[in-house]
């Protein structure tokens, strides 16, 4: 899994026709840290893989599956009784292996693509943006964390969340997570497309989004983390 990273990222990148100075520019990251990524000699942050993702037009599930290309036949869940109830088995979930200890598995949808289900997991000095910066991207986030404690720095404030906490957030606010502690931190995500149709979802973005702040300032909707899964 981790090799299909890269390979779906620099698969992605040559169907956009696109050098690697020219994504790289877009990210704000070297030429070399994306190179070492696509030939698979690092792994990205959370960060990375949200611009990637971004910039190249592709789900986190195409990157997951290697199904960059292929067509959305390819890559439906099979029909069968587990389907038919919306149930995926834990050995199906697509998973993404991030830069020092970030995992995501993603979890059943029933097709749907305007929320994303992740169990999440922050191994011991993990963070979501390695360089310390925070990051910004589409969307609404609501989380609930099962075991661990995790560092949540949201704006200009920091935050400790425990076994039990959950919070949820406009993802357009500057933000970055990190566990400093000796144990794994994990949780339940769910992430809504703030570019979705439905309407309670985008009451809840618009709710949510903080007013007098630099974080108001539009930014473009992603595509499914996952894709339609």
């Amino acid at each position: 899994m981790d090799e299909a990273i890269g390979v779906a990222f620099k698969q992605a990148r040559l169907q956009k026709k696109m050098s690697l100075r020219q994504v790289a520019e877009q990210l704000g990251i070297s030429t070399s840290l994306l190179s070492q990524v696509e030939n698979q000699k690092t792994q990205p942050s959370v960060k990375t893989l949200f611009g990637l993702a971004a910039v190249l037009g592709v789900s986190l599930d195409e990157i997951a599956t290697g199904g960059i290309g292929l067509d959305g036949a390819e890559v439906r869940l099979a029909q069968n009784q587990d389907a038919a109830a919306g149930i995926q088995r834990a050995t199906d979930n697509p998973v993404l292996e991030m830069e020092k200890g970030v995992r995501w598995e993603r979890l059943a949808t029933a097709g749907r693509t305007d929320i994303e289900p992740l169990f999440v997991t922050y191994e011991p000095g993990a963070s979501s943006s390695v360089d310390g910066k925070l990051m910004r991207h589409a969307g609404v986030e609501f989380a609930y964390v099962l075991e661990g404690t995790l560092r949540l720095k949201l704006d200009f404030d920091e935050h400790e969340l425990r076994a039990g906490d959950s919070f949820c957030f406009n993802s357009c606010r500057p933000h970055l997570f990190y566990n400093a502690g000796d144990v794994a931190a994990r949780g339940v995500w769910f992430v809504f497309d703030s570019a979705s149709q439905s309407s309670d979802v985008n009451a809840l973005n618009g709710a949510l989004r903080p007013t007098g702040t630099d974080a108001t300032r539009s930014t473009s909707p992603h595509a499914p983390l996952f894709g339609g899964l």
